[in-house]
């Protein structure tokens, strides 16, 4: 599990290869990842925005962003977390996934909060 915590909230980032979602002959890896988004800082924050950048062994790149996670802007209190599971789909068995959450203090400032690099990888088969 990859972890960073970014002026008090701290992200947990864990991935899975999706076996029955992928078609490795036609260069389909399909993943998902598990963020737990934990407040430990002393004051409420919002998650505005997600920005997301993928990029698969062959180094292309795919940047995602918009609202919220899932269809979700959770309002975290000070000692509560966030848990939510989703995807990607790269051309490759390997690949990594990084971004940033747009963050709102309640008082209205704004700020960056960092995702860790984490890996995206299938099993190895040895014949």
């Amino acid at each position: 599990m990859e972890c960073c915590v970014t002026e008090g909230v701290r992200v947990a980032v864990e991935s899975f290869y999706l076996s029955g979602q992928s078609t490795p002959e036609l260069g389909r890896y399909a993943f998902a990842y598990r963020i737990t988004i934990s407040n430990e800082s002393e004051a409420t924050v919002q998650l505005l925005r997600r920005n997301w950048i993928v990029t698969d062994a062959d180094a292309r790149v795919t940047e995602v962003s918009g609202d919220g996670v899932v269809g979700e802007q959770p309002v975290l209190e000070p000692g509560a977390s966030h848990t939510y599971t989703s995807g990607s789909v790269i051309q490759t068995d390997t690949g990594t996934m990084q971004g940033s959450y747009e963050m709102r203090e309640e008082g209205g400032r704004v700020f960056e909060v960092e995702i860790p690099v984490f890996l995206l990888s299938a099993p190895r088969t040895l014949h």
